[in-house]
């Protein structure tokens, strides 16, 4: 019997198929319960305290009525389960819905299709954000920290941005730079901490009909709330509607000035570039994507 089988077994599962097998391992499984998402976690990123705190998170806000994957809880009760060799499985119910976009392709319909999703997915980080607030923390959560440290300090979360091997001087120059602009606005402003999801790509946020869900909670923590919509415009800035993107996600959320995005968005633009150092082949596109998109948002930041 493969890990995988072994694992859906644990929940009285039958693995269906494979979804996403990258950082960790996602399948869509039958359990008495019906269809649900096994993940296999990447070992050695997350803590298996730290994704029982992602888990409680998740179920805290789907009982609060939000569109959010609850865990499905193991037959002592437990969320969590530890696989022989150490690696962590965990079981969350199946949310409907196909995804807002892909990475790297244009995003469909019209302006206007695409200012209406975003002003809803705004609308739910606000939500998700409010009943957060609203929220007890148990004393043993523990989540990664995405504050100044975390994002543009000596040792960052993602890893170290302006020291990437495929930068020419002048990005390295360039991201340094834009590390330090970032840097002062955090200081000088000192945005409100709590936690975010952290990872609100288009991936991560299915839609049905008119109605949106957020999944994969797997780099959350505590850091600025307005680093969530800069994810989500940092896979947008290449959009011929990004202006009205931003615009529409920032009025969802209650978010008066759009420009107040823009420092959360370069945050999110030069932690991908430190994001795939470690993670991808020398030779993946990826590398110099992120650079490029990293390098032409500074630029026009520092501007």
């Amino acid at each position: 019997m493969t890990e995988v089988s072994k694992a859906a077994a644990l929940w009285q599962g039958t693995v269906i198929r494979p979804l996403r097998l990258r950082e960790n391992e996602v399948y869509e499984i039958a359990t008495p319960q019906g269809r649900a998402a096994l993940r296999l976690h990447r070992r050695g990123y997350q803590s298996a305290m730290a994704i029982r705190s992602e888990l409680w998170w998740c179920r805290a806000l789907a009982q609060a009525g939000l569109p959010v994957p609850a865990p499905i809880a193991l037959a002592d009760g437990s969320d969590l389960a530890v696989l022989h060799g150490g690696r962590c499985a965990s079981v969350v119910v199946w949310l409907e819905g196909e995804p807002l976009g892909e990475a790297g392709v244009p995003l469909s319909g019209t302006v206007g299709d695409q200012a209406d999703r975003h002003h809803a997915l705004g609308r739910l980080l606000a939500q998700v954000h409010a009943a957060t607030d609203a929220m007890v923390l148990p004393d043993w959560f523990t989540r990664p920290q995405w504050d100044h440290d975390g994002l543009v300090g000596e040792a960052p979360f993602w890893g170290r941005f302006w020291e990437h091997p495929g930068l020419t001087q002048a990005e390295a120059e360039t991201l340094r730079a834009a590390r330090q602009l970032v840097s002062d606005h955090l200081t000088l402003t000192q945005p409100t901490i709590g936690l975010v999801h952290a990872d609100v790509l288009r991936e991560n946020v299915l839609v049905k009909g008119h109605s949106l869900s957020l999944i994969d909670f797997d780099d959350s923590g505590f850091g600025y709330r307005l680093y969530d919509l800069g994810t989500v415009l940092s896979q947008n800035l290449y959009e011929p509607a990004y202006a009205e993107i931003r615009a529409a996600l920032c009025e969802g959320y209650g978010l008066a000035n759009p420009a107040e995005v823009d420092r959360f968005t370069l945050a999110r633009t030069l932690a991908s570039v430190g994001w795939t150092a470690p993670r991808l082949a020398a030779a993946s596109p990826i590398h110099r994507s992120h650079i490029e998109r990293a390098v032409m948002f500074a630029r026009r930041c520092l501007a």
